[in-house]
This record gives structure tokens, sequence and C-alpha cells, in this order.
């Protein structure tokens, strides 16, 4: 019997062979020039480098990481405006205006990559010309023609032409004479030398003068294709990063972030999503030092890493709640990320050698824009998500978010009725947003708990109504009610309007007086603008006393409280004055106020009543809250005109341009 002894390679063999392959891989890999030196650099090094050291394995992962990278990888763009249209109807239901920004900015990038690339040949020889012309029309270019340099320089005065492919001798003008004209009329327009005569000193010139390239006749047709092609790809990546970089706000829940899924899905681009909230370290975008075992690249290359292309759209989410601490600014990275001027050289502190960002599609979201700063608010095209009308709700939750919901409980549309008084019923007991977020939530409870019914019983082709009163029984009691329509008017107690980070509020605005010595006090986290509003109501109301039916002297021994509940949530804004008088003179008038009434509107000391932001939340807030009828500037009537019929349904709009016009609508 004969017995084998098994082969045992040693540690150093294995060490070998896995650096070898590591080398297979440098070589075979499409690696920029500087990046295969830092690599071929960086595998000598740990030729040298004795492999219990924690170098090796530093130097190891790193390379690894290297040649994972999608240096040159891209998806093909998808430029079918109808197609993209369709992806947002079906994805998204209303947001008119924010599909048509949309879709006109993808219409802007496919004239940009559709443009026709147009040549202009210039050449005193027929034969020259004609050849040229001929090769490059083949190849799909709008291909123009002049005999010499004069005839081409009035050419180039009228028309638009990408490319100059000029001869160097001519007649009349020859071929750096027309290069520096052209440098002058159209500096946008590339230009390449042609000459039979090359020689050092010519080409040298011509490059000095502005041209692109220089050739010597004959002209290799493989070379001058490819330099052509090349030129078009440049020019058209140039027209597609010089667009904007848009910015989604508005209220949570509005569909941001799905819009911007979508964008990627039209395009046919790969989809990455980083939340940025509560980001302060700036390494978390920059990557950390190579100098210990943990160091990682930043977040936006190991994102690129993984979809495995350059080119994906990049929604960089909740953008105004990262925070700048001792760590580092992370907001200064982020304003490199998004300059196409500085982002085609992205450094990032792990890789340490230059990766280009700028074939990356970015889209930010902010619930609030005010927040950010300005040099970040200058790169965005900025687009306003609204919030929605309680009709659209409506739709959106029988045509969206209850199939969707049935589906992840294992229920089917034929085993499940939701009549429409029972979604408005979840819409106002139990949400209230100016998203949708919330109402996504509760189907999917009510979806939950039909789920469990459905297997206690063990019926599973029972088919179930769920009406208002299955809801109630579901849910609960109702979490929210229309509690303004329940108070009687009341002294000194008005309804105000506001904007807040989660969409439009209405709020009850409150007036107190006592014996005192005139002071004002002001609780329930008043911003500096809200305080200077509340002064100015002050001061309206004292200062017209007479006219109102109030003691002028009222103020010297009485205090005044004004106070807006909720003090845990800080309050801030002009928009609130009209509200505030209005609770000044019930209090000192001792008229009661009406509670279905709301006003909004920034007041002067003179009563006048100035234009304010945010109209439309405002209105939609008082449609939740279920009030009547609505106070607002005379300056935003041109914003009413705009708003849809959802919008405004069971809401009276009044216009005023002073104070005392709210005498009549408001006691």
């Amino acid at each position: 019997m004969i017995f084998f002894k098994k082969s045992e390679s040693s540690p150093e063999r294995e060490i070998s062979r896995e650096l070898m392959k590591i080398e297979e891989k440098i070589q075979s890999a499409r690696l920029p020039e500087n990046v295969l030196a830092v690599a071929e650099s960086e595998l000598e090094k740990l030729k040298n480098t004795d492999a219990s050291l924690a170098e090796y394995t530093i130097g190891l992962n790193y390379l690894e990481f290297l040649l994972s990278l999608p240096w040159f990888e891209t998806t093909e763009d998808s430029f079918d405006l109808q197609k993209a249209e369709r992806i947002l109807d079906s994805h998204h239901y209303g947001l008119r205006h924010v599909k048509e920004r949309v879709l006109e900015y993808l219409a802007t990038r496919t004239l940009c990559y559709l443009q026709a690339f147009r040549i202009l040949v210039v050449d005193d020889e027929q034969i020259a010309r004609s050849n040229l012309e001929y090769v490059l029309r083949k190849d799909g270019y709008e291909v123009d023609s002049a005999e010499n340099g004069l005839e081409a320089y009035e050419k180039i005065k009228t028309e638009d032409y990408d490319l100059v492919l000029a001869d160097l001798k001519m007649e009349k003008m020859d071929g750096i004479q027309l290069l520096e004209a052209i440098r002058e009329i159209s500096p946008s327009t590339d230009t390449i030398i042609i000459t039979g005569y090359a020689t050092v000193s010519t080409a040298v010139a011509a490059l000095q003068k502005g041209a692109i390239n220089y050739l010597s006749k004959p002209i290799k047709l493989d070379e001058l294709r490819e330099m052509v092609a090349s030129i078009r790809e440049n020019r058209r990546h140039l027209r597609l990063i010089r667009g904007p970089i848009l910015c989604f706000t508005g209220p949570p829940g509005t569909g941001k972030t799905s819009v911007g899924r979508s964008i990627a899905e039209a395009i046919g681009r790969r989809f990455v999503r980083i939340s940025l909230a509560g980001l302060r370290d700036e390494a978390e975008l920059r990557g950390h030092r190579r100098t210990y075992v943990g160091a990682l690249p930043g977040r936006i290359i190991r994102e690129i890493k993984r979809v495995g292309v350059k080119n994906p759209v990049f929604v960089l989410d909740e953008i105004d709640k990262m925070g700048q601490e001792f760590y580092g600014d992370a907001i200064s990275i982020l304003l490199e990320i998004l300059d196409p001027e500085q982002n085609n050289q992205f450094v990032d502190s792990y890789l340490d050698v230059p990766f280009d960002l700028s074939s990356v599609m970015f889209v930010a979201t902010a619930n609030i824009i005010e927040n950010l700063p300005k040099p970040l608010v200058d790169r965005f095209e900025v687009i306003e998500f609204p919030g929605y009308a309680e009709k659209e709700k409506m739709v959106i939750a029988r045509n969206y978010l209850i199939p969707k919901q049935l589906q992840n409980h294992g229920l089917r549309k034929s085993d499940v009725l939701f009549e429409d008084e029972a979604i408005k019923n979840i819409i106002r007991g139990y949400t209230r947003e100016a998203g949708v977020r919330q109402l996504e939530r509760q189907v999917a409870n009510v979806c939950r708990k039909l789920a469990r019914i459905t297997l206690a019983n063990g019926k599973s082709d029972n088919r179930k109504i769920v009406d208002t009163y299955k809801i109630s029984e579901l849910l609960g009691p109702p979490k929210f009610g229309r509690d303004i329509l329940l108070h009687k008017p009341e002294v000194g107690i008005t309804t105000g309007l506001v904007v807040s980070a989660s969409g439009g509020e209405a709020i009850s605005i409150e007036a107190a007086k006592m014996n005192g010595t005139g002071r004002l006090i002001l609780t329930g986290s008043f911003g500096e603008v809200l305080k200077e509003s509340a002064q100015t109501a002050l001061s309206y109301v004292r200062s017209r006393a007479n006219k109102l039916g109030i003691d002028p002297d009222f103020f010297r021994d009485m205090d005044i409280h004004i106070h807006i509940p909720l003090s845990a949530i800080e309050k801030d804004g002009a928009s609130a004055g009209l509200a505030i008088v209005g609770a000044l003179i019930s209090l000192l008038t001792s008229k009661p106020a009406k509670r279905d009434v709301a006003l909004t509107g920034e007041i002067t000391l003179s009563g006048r009543v100035l234009h304010v932001g945010g109209l439309r939340e405002k209105i939609l807030a008082a449609q939740r809250y279920g009030i009547s009828q609505v106070v607002i500037p005379a300056g935003n009537v041109v914003d009413v005109e705009a708003l849809d019929e959802d919008v405004l349904s069971d809401i009276q709009i009044v216009s005023v341009y002073r104070v005392g016009e709210i005498m009549d609508i408001l006691f």
C-alpha cells in the first residue's frame, strides 16, 4: 500500500499568489493613467512589506477597492420624453407643476444630447473638401464647407459651428489668421489645423493660437474620426453637466425622494439615495486617511462602487438637516461635490486620487430650504413640492396606497373594498399632514388587522367591506378632529395660519389683559420676527385706540399677555401679524372673534397688510381644520388664482388691503 503525503503550501507562496492575482487585475483593468501609476506603485510597496504588518492589509484593501471602482463604466441614457412622462404619471398623482419642471429639465438634457454636431471644412482643394465632407456626413455630422479662410470667416459670423477643420495654407486668409478670427467671434468653436507642410514650428504656433489639435496631410481618416468623435462627446458632456442641480423642497411625505427615483427610471440610470440628516463629520463624505485598518472611503465613493457605474442618479436626502460641528464643515465638502467646475477632480481622502463625479446627476431634497447656507442654495434650482388637498389624497389612497398595501399584506383587491367615506375618515380623523406618509401607515395598519382577521376566521375568500364604522373598530377613536369648529367665538382668541417644516398649520392666538405696568408678555416660543410682529400689532392698536373704541390710556396700568399654544415648537415669521392684531382688538373691545375665520398677513404700523408666502399650504391647513373663511392680503390674490379647484373647495377667500377691513369679517 502506498501513501501519498498531502503537500502543504507555505504562507509565503499564498501571499505571492495573492499579489500575482492583484497584478493581473491591474494589468487587465481599465484604469486612468494616473490611477494605474498609483496602483503599480502600491503593489511594489506590498511586495516589499511583511504580510504580518498592518500596513500590508491596509495596502491590499486599498488596491482591491481601487480596482473595483467604475472608472469608465456608465449606463446609456434614454432620451424618450414620452416614456418619462408616463413613468411620472404612473408613480405620482397631482404635482402638476413639479412634473412639468422635471420634464422641462429632461427635455433640455435631451436636446443637449441630440443636438447636431456641426463641422465647417475649410480647404482650397476641392477633392480634399469633398472627401472630408463625405466621411464626416457618413458618421452623422452636419457638414458645411468653404474654399478659403475669408469665406469661412463670413460663414462663422452668421452660423454656429462646433468644430472647424482648417487648412493651414490658403489664399486671402490662411489657417492661422482664421484661427485668430474664430477666437474673437466664436470662442466656443473648436479648431483643428490641417496642413501638408507640417513642421514643429507651425504646429506649436497653431496650438499657441488656440487650436485643439494639429494634423498633417495625408490625413489618417481613422485618426480624424476618432478625434472628432472625442470632441463631440466632450462637448455633449459639458452641455449636460452645466445644467442646474435640482433641489426638491416641501413638507414630508409629498414624494420628493420618489420623484428622484422616477427620474432615474425614466432616463435608464441606476438610483442611489443617501440620507444626510444628522451628518456632521466631513469624513463621512470625504473619507478617512489611509492610516489605520478601519479607514473607509466617503459615502459618495462607496455608493458609486456599489452601483458599479459612474453616472447614477444620486439623491442627497434631507440636506437641510446636516450639522456643522468641530469635526469639520461637511457643507464645504458638499459645495465641492455639487460644483461641476470641481467635481470632475473630486479627491476622496481614502483614494487619494481624483475621481470624476461630473457624470453623476445629483438631486437634493429638503423640508426647509431656508435652513441651507446661501452658497449651497445658489448651486440649486429649487422646485417646491406642495401639500396635497383632501380630494388629491382620496385619489392617491384609492389608486396607489390601498392597492400597494393590500398586496404587501397578502390581500387581494377582490377581498377588500374601501368605501370613500372610510378613506375620508382616515384622512380627517387619523392623519393631519401635508403629505401622505401617515395616511399610508394608517392604511397599512388597517390591512394588517384585516389579514389577522382573515386568518383567524379561516375564510380567505370572505369579502370585507371597510366602511366608517369598520375604521373606528380597527383603528380606535379618531386622533384628530376639526376642533376649531367645536369652539364658540371667544374674546381675545383668533385663528392664524402658518407654515412649518411639516406643511401648513392652523394655530390659536390668545391674548389676555391684567393689571400691571404696561408690559407686553410673549409666550409660546416666539422667534425674533414674530416678537416684532406682536410689538407692531400692539403699537397699531394703541395708535388707533379712539377709532377702535378703546380707551387710549389702556396700556398705562395694564399688562398684555399674548400666547400661542404648543410652546415646545419654536415659531417665527411675520405672517401671524394680522391674527395677533385681531386677537388684541377682540380683547380690548370685548368682542368675541369667529374661530372658523383664519387670518394670515404681515402688518405695518400704518395698518397695511402685506403679501405673505406659503399660501397654498395655509389654505390646505384651513381645509384640514374645517375653517370656512380665510383672510389674506390683497397682494396674494394672484397666488389664489393659480391654485387648483381642489385646494379652494369649501373655502371662502377674502382679501384685505388694510387692517380695518377685518372688523366686519372677524366680529
